[in-house]
């Protein structure tokens, strides 16, 4: 393929953004990728995994003359980050991010682009419990999903280029509303990772006749949990800033445990076969 970016800017070289610059440098799409973090181990490693082409602490620096920036930070920093590098974007440059909650960050970070400057929300739906350049590989976003959030304010020449990228990455991408994309998301994203995160601290400080309840743990229950592996930081601000539609997941959660428990409560096998049965069938449909 030919170069179709001159100079991308990505700020935060971690799992998501290391990955997004492999695939896009094996395409051989991008010319020159600048990498922007606070961490000089982290940039210094991905400098020498030819990641990036150039390393900088300092954002504003690290943009200047970029055809496109792609943020990859946790997410309350989004905003913050675009409120920073703004006036050093180039006339024509896009922004556009990783981040898992859409809506808020979309509606502050469109409000911050200057003119002949455009933002493009997106997501994509890949991951691993690992972070830090050294963790990022580029095949991650191979079979993927990728979800754009555009909004009536979305440039049309900005969307196709990102769509167009992600789509070299190998990943499946698709368009929904911002807000739709969020209340989504807490259902199949923020609330496993937190009933698992809820799962291991429940089990870690159980006391059982003063038994280490944690070295007992197989398979099954390691399967389960590994998504509680993930950066507390990032799941704590994926939490706030999703709180409204997460609250609601979780109280639907709730009501489905404790429908469960009362079938246990009540020694009701019929009741707990349709249960089981149920969310087997659920769970084999995704299969």
């Amino acid at each position: 393929m030919s170069v179709i970016i001159e100079r991308l800017a990505i700020i935060g070289v971690g799992l998501i953004g290391g990955s997004f610059a492999r695939a896009l440098r094996e395409a051989g799409v991008v010319k020159t990728i600048v990498g922007i973090g606070r961490s000089s181990a982290n940039l210094e490693e991905a400098l020498s995994l030819g990641i990036v082409d150039e390393i900088t602490s300092d954002a504003v620096a690290g943009v200047s003359g970029a055809q496109m920036v792609f943020i990859s930070v946790p997410v309350c920093s989004i905003p913050s980050v675009v409120a920073e590098i703004a006036p050093a974007l180039s006339c024509g440059c896009i922004v556009t991010d990783g981040g898992s909650v859409k809506a808020s960050i979309v509606m502050e970070c469109e409000r911050l682009m200057p003119p002949g400057c455009f933002f493009v929300g997106g997501h994509p739906i890949a991951g691993t419990e690992h972070s830090g350049a050294a963790a990022s590989f580029a095949t991650l976003y191979k079979g993927k999903r990728c979800i754009l959030t555009p909004t009536e304010r979305t440039d049309a020449a900005a969307l196709e280029l990102v769509n167009r990228l992600w789509l070299i990455t190998g990943a499946e991408v698709c368009s929904m509303e911002p807000g739709h994309h969020d209340r989504i998301f807490a259902e199949i994203s923020h609330l496993p990772h937190v009933v698992a995160y809820a799962l291991v601290h429940a089990v870690g400080t159980a006391d059982v006749e003063g038994e280490n309840v944690l070295s007992y743990t197989a398979g099954g229950f390691r399967d389960f949990t590994r998504i509680a592996s993930s950066d507390p930081v990032m799941w704590r601000d994926i939490a706030l800033m999703n709180r409204q539609a997460l609250l609601k997941s979780i109280d639907g959660f709730s009501a489905s445990l404790a429908e469960l428990r009362q079938r246990i409560d009540n020694s009701d096998p019929d009741g707990l076969a349709e249960f089981f049965t149920i969310a087997k069938q659920f769970r084999d449909g995704i299969l």
